[in-house]
Order: C-alpha cells, then structure tokens, then sequence
C-alpha cells in the first residue's frame, strides 16, 4: 500500500513537472512548501520532528553563500576575474568546453552548491552581454558543477559522507584514482552534447574578451575581495585536512558564515542586500528536509532494498539504484541508506565509487535531483530567467544515461 508521503512525493513532481496552472505559473518553493505542509498536517511527521529533521548546517551554509553571491555580483568582482578568461575564438565547442570544465574544477574545490550559488548570476549576465541564449548557459552550469563534483570528497554532500564512511587513510586517492578519468571524459561529453544541441545558437567568435568587467570601488569592493579570500583560505584548509586524513574542526556552515562576515559587518546597504539574497530557495530546502524525513519515515525504500534480493554491491545495481532512488528521496539520504548496507556486505572501493558517482550524476536526470539544480533555477527565476523541468529533462536524462555508462565502463575496467 502506498503511504500518504509517498502519494505527496509523487504529486509534488507532477506538479514541478507541469507547474503552469491556468494563467498561474508555481514556484517551485511553492510547490515543496506545500508537500512538506500536507505531510506535517497529515500527521505523518510531527512539528517538532519536522524541525529536527531540517539541516541547519546547509541552510546556514547557503545563507552565507548567497550573501557572498550578491555581493559579487553588485561589486562586479566575479566578472571582472572570470570575463578576461574566457576564449574568444575557436567556435561554440571551445566555449561550452570551457565552462563545462572550469565549472566542474571548481566544484570539485568549493562544493557545487559553492560554484552554483556565486555563478548563476555571472551566467547570465554573459548571456545579456554576448547576446546568446541564457538556458544553455545555465545547463552549462548545472551539467558541469554536477559532473565535476564526482571526482572529489569534497564535491558535494554525499560524496563527503562516503568519504568519511569508507575508512580510507586519505580519501582524495581513491576518488581521484578510480573517478577522475570518467568523470574527464563526462565534462567532454557533456560540451560536445550542449554544442550539439545548442551551438547553432552561439557566433563562431564569441565577444568574450571585450566583456565589460567593471568593478565597482568603494567600501563593497574591499569587503568582497575579504569575503572572498577568507572562504578560498577555509576551504583550502578544508581540502588539506581532509588529505591528510583528518577532519577539520570547521563545518561548512562556519566556513560560509566566516566568508560572509565582512560583508555583514563592514559593507555599506547590508540590510538592503539581507533582503535581496534568495529566501525563496532557503525556504525550498526547509520544506524539502521535512517531506524527505517523512518519506524516509514510511521506512519504504528500506524494505524494498532489503527485499528486493538483489546483489546490492554489483556495480550496475549500485548505480542503476543511486540514479533512481535519489530521484525520489533525494541523493544524501540514498547514501546514508544505502552506505551502511554495503559496509555490511563487504563492498569494495570500487562499488562505493560507483555509489559516489550514481549518487551524484543523479543531478542530471532532473532538475529536483540534484540541490545545485533548484539553487541555479530559482537564482534564475529571481532574475527574470528560467530552466522548466521538461527543458531540462530533455537534455537531463540522455545525458545521465551517458553518464553513467562512462563510469559503469570504466569502473568495471579498473576493477
């Protein structure tokens, strides 16, 4: 029997999905705010179970973030290091190459939800300014921030879970060892499908190195350049302590709040600026842990794993498993399920790499798939851009499957 969170899960989709309603077109924060209030009201999950099972860390990590991420964009300190980098002849595929890879580093350095936070905004100011399709670029972005997060502990949520779970004396080597050549072959893949797909739609020269970059001087500029150092230093301290093997006395959530303390403290119009940051997307990921947990509660997928008899270390299942259920319960809660079972089978470093890159290529399917995706949409939709859930669907999950392939492939060979 299927249980109400389920029934709501599933709505909650079909609606994302659809989400134009008459002449009503519905937020997508809209939509999980209403699916998390139906299963509290319900009585499936308590208030006070409801506010436990929110995330404080990540909300207060993508608070900070999108304090640093506006102020960028007001001082013009991102365009003006970014723009100059940018190559300015060699035809679409050398662009969309490009981003698809310096988003996919970077990601793998900062986080995803970093890099889609700070260059959401950046994107489509390229896009005004080179005169191209704005969606493209924001594929661009969620596709590479996605992608390149794989090869790294630090990429993203999930991964550093497996990271801290799997008992390695320094996590880097594995994920780099066994996902790094995969996941360059992916971020290729990646360009060349976007070129293929859209670069009928970019000139042959984009005009890339005349970009205006202005900064703006003033007390906003010296508190970015500080914000922005201060969070390069942190997380550098981040990625050596978790190369040695050790674990870092600062979550991530204090290295956000340290980055954007200047900006709160010493930079002019801060109010103002409090107001502009993007609540609506905060709000979606409170909503979101609560119908999660209550999911989580119906103890549904459990059983279902445990009961399917399946060999749940196999390589295809693994991924074949990753990428689906993450779709419906989101990709971290899949792994702190699903790790505990393959520990206690026995599983290789193989089969908890193949976890780590199904758990994330995931973000590719849809746009509810991966966090990074609804931080980029909503960002986009706050300035007047947007990515449906069938525009990105359509390029989404070909691509997943292509994904996943590669790393099936690659991973059985290196086996």
């Amino acid at each position: 029997m299927i249980s109400f969170p389920l029934f709501v899960v599933a709505a909650v989709f079909l609606v994302t999905a659809v989400r134009k309603i008459g002449p009503w077109t519905l937020p997508i924060w809209a939509i999980m705010g209403a699916g998390a209030a139906l299963v509290v009201l319900h009585g499936d999950i308590s208030p006070s179970s409801a506010w436990g099972a929110v995330n404080w860390e990540v909300l207060l990590f993508l608070f900070g973030m999108f304090i640093l991420g506006q102020a960028l964009e007001e001082s013009g300190l991102l365009a003006s290091i970014l723009n100059p980098l940018l190559p300015g002849r060699g035809g679409p595929f050398l662009f969309f190459l490009f981003l698809t890879v310096g988003f996919g580093l970077l990601s793998a350095l900062l986080m995803n939800d970093t890099v889609a936070v700070i260059a959401t905004p950046w994107v489509l100011g390229l896009g005004r300014r080179c005169r191209v399709p704005s969606k493209p670029l924001l594929l661009t972005l969620a596709f590479g921030v996605t992608i390149g997060s794989v090869m790294s502990p630090l990429g993203n949520p999930q991964n550093l879970l497996i990271a801290l779970k799997g008992g390695w004396a320094n996590p880097f080597f594995p994920f780099l060892r066994y996902l790094l050549l995969p996941t360059v072959i992916n971020l290729l893949l990646a360009a060349w499908f976007l070129t293929l797909l859209y670069g009928k739609s970019f000139p042959e020269a984009m005009p890339s190195a005349s970009l205006e970059s202005r900064q703006q001087p003033g007390p906003l500029l010296t508190a970015c350049k500080l914000s922005l150092g201060l969070l390069l230093l942190l997380l550098a301290y981040q990625l050596v302590s978790l190369f040695l093997g050790k674990a870092s006395p600062f979550p991530l959530s204090m290295v956000s709040l340290a980055a954007a303390s200047p900006l709160l403290v010493a930079a002019p119009r801060r109010i103002e600026r409090l107001k502009k940051i993007d609540w609506s997307t905060l709000f979606f990921f409170f909503a979101m842990f609560i119908l999660m947990d209550a999911v989580w509660r119906t103890g549904f997928f459990q059983g279902w794993l445990q009961r399917s008899g399946w060999n749940l270390t196999a390589l295809p299942v693994v991924l074949g498993l990753s990428v689906g259920v993450s779709q419906f319960i989101s990709n971290v809660p899949f792994v702190a399920l699903y790790t505990p079972l393959l520990m206690k089978a026995g599983a290789s470093t193989e089969t908890l790499m193949a976890l780590a890159a199904g758990s994330t290529v995931a973000g590719n399917f849809l746009i509810l798939g991966a966090a990074s995706n609804v931080i980029i949409v909503q960002n986009a939709e706050k300035r007047g851009e947007t990515l449906t859930f069938w525009e990105f669907a359509r390029v989404g999950v070909l691509l997943t499957l292509i994904n996943t392939a590669v790393y099936w492939f690659l991973l059985v060979k290196r086996g």
